[in-house]
């Protein structure tokens, strides 16, 4: 009991510096939650009381940020984080550190300008939306036509839209866990394609985000196969809210756009790759991952640096114990997130022949908001016994969710082929302030929200790595 004292004490004090409220779990068991007091879920409280103590995780967020900075895919800084992370890795002492090549889209994001021009001259703040077109070199001057949504776009006429300037104008909500984000970013990624279709000239959004700043938000959109390509930007949110006071006085509005934008075909990037070898089951993997690529706008600190950091740190823990876990914990920077989970597609098919042998994946990509719950995704029969194994995390602050996770982005796709996953849920309610935008910097993150992601990671991977349950007793009886 001695160990659990000390160990609720310094959970409730980091979540007093985190500004937290503590949950119940925390301060008093629930009747029905009995913490797992094994020998390896007191190992797991010694590796999380060590990554609240340690600043590993800020060192390499900052190192990363500073170092190489923005990291598109397909560019030469991308090349450079590739070779950043192969050095950090071996320096950090992993027992194997390597990469696997990955066919990237390649696009210049060129210069962008708007304004409008009619009936009332005033500049616009925006950004290409990447993998766009260019204008005509002269530019496109053409009126506006507003939607609420890419719903309301897809229902109208073509008589409202030919010739004119799509304006695609859905507020994205701020939620704790961003769910806002997902019921506006469609007008992002198909809008060009459904304004096109009805004759459009180009596109412009309200950027997805929930700030206040007068920088735009960028962000991957899509074309189809014999829908014409139209330019696609997105303009900051206060420029929205212009337009729509300008809306309120003359409904004959005239943007001008300009843009430079430039798809350069296929480049060469790389998943990264270190791996913690397993002491008795080697071959089985426990997976955390976390993107290494990142818009050019800002210097990808939240997105995803803070997530290279966090998984990078935790398995560096597990890596430092005297004796391994029986299983290898895999750490897997992935490529060309941003442009559409190139990467992470990539893995999945290299590795198709070990997909059964992965016992879990979980991926940190929602900045470095502190952890307040995880959620499974595995075989209903072993979900209790999956929460029972991870329950010590509780004392630190982090609750036991639902069996719905999707892992994130980049093992998305793991749980169609069989491998159960986690999510660690962060908060991101300030998230959608800062992503793909050049405000995504290193003074976003607090250094004690990081070091506890960390120590919720180290104790997932750690005790996963250790486990005995089967996470897909049906998957594994065929």
């Amino acid at each position: 009991m001695k160990n659990y004292t000390h160990v609720s004490l310094t959970a409730l004090f980091t979540m007093a510096l985190l500004g937290c409220q503590p949950t119940s779990s925390s301060v008093q068991k629930k009747p029905e939650l009995v913490i797992n007091n094994s020998q390896d879920a007191i190992i797991s409280q010694q590796l999380a009381q060590k990554a609240l103590n340690s600043n590993v995780a800020y060192d390499i967020v900052e190192s990363l940020t500073v170092e190489v900075g923005p990291r598109l895919a397909g560019t030469d800084k991308d090349i450079m984080a590739v070779d950043w992370a192969m050095e950090k890795l071996w320096l950090m002492g992993f027992d194997k550190v390597y990469k696997e090549s990955v066919q990237v889209p390649a696009w210049s994001r060129g210069h962008a300008s708007a304004s409008i021009i009619a009936p009332y001259d005033q500049p616009l703040v925006i950004t290409a939306l990447g993998g766009s077109v260019a204008t005509p070199i002269k530019g496109i001057q053409a009126p506006i036509v507003r939607f609420e949504s890419l719903e309301e776009l897809t229902l109208a006429s073509p008589g409202r839209i030919e010739g004119k300037i799509v304006f695609i104008d859905h507020k994205t909500e701020r939620h704790k866990d961003g769910n806002g984000y997902g019921v506006t970013v469609g007008g992002r990624s198909k809008g060009a394609v459904e304004a096109a279709k009805k004759g459009a000239v180009a596109i412009v959004i309200r950027s997805i985000g929930t700030n206040h700043d007068r920088m735009a938000h960028t962000g991957m959109m899509r074309y189809e196969e014999d829908v014409p390509k139209i330019p696609a930007a997105a303009m900051s949110i206060p420029d929205a809210e212009l337009i729509n006071d300008m809306l309120k006085r003359d409904p004959n509005i005239v943007m001008s756009l300009n843009m430079t934008s430039e798809n350069l075909g296929i480049a060469t990037s790389y998943n990264v790759i270190a791996e913690v070898t397993g002491s008795s089951k080697p071959d089985e993997i426990v997976l955390i991952g976390a993107h290494l690529d990142s818009w050019d706008e800002g210097t990808g600190a939240i997105d995803d640096g803070a997530g290279v950091a966090i998984v990078t740190a935790a398995a560096k823990l597990i890596q430092d114990l005297p004796q391994k876990p029986a299983r290898t914990v895999r750490v897997v920077l992935y490529a060309a997130e941003e442009v559409g989970l190139v990467g992470g597609k990539a893995y999945a098919a290299q590795h198709a022949d070990e997909l059964d042998k992965h016992y879990i994946a979980a991926e940190s990509d929602f900045g470095a908001g502190p952890i307040y719950q995880i959620d499974f995704n595995v075989a209903p029969s072993s979900f209790s016994q999956a929460q029972h194994q991870v329950s010590a995390m509780t004392l630190f602050g982090v609750a036991l969710g639902t069996n719905d996770a999707s892992g994130g982005p980049d093992v998305s796709m793991m749980p169609g082929l069989g491998v159960p996953v986690a999510s660690l849920k962060q908060d991101g309610t300030d998230y959608f302030d800062y992503h793909h935008t050049p405000n995504d910097t290193l003074d976003k993150i607090d250094p004690k929200a990081l070091a506890q992601n960390v120590a919720a990671y180290v104790q997932f991977a750690y005790m996963m790595a250790q486990s005995e349950i089967d996470l897909r007793p049906l998957a594994s009886s065929k």
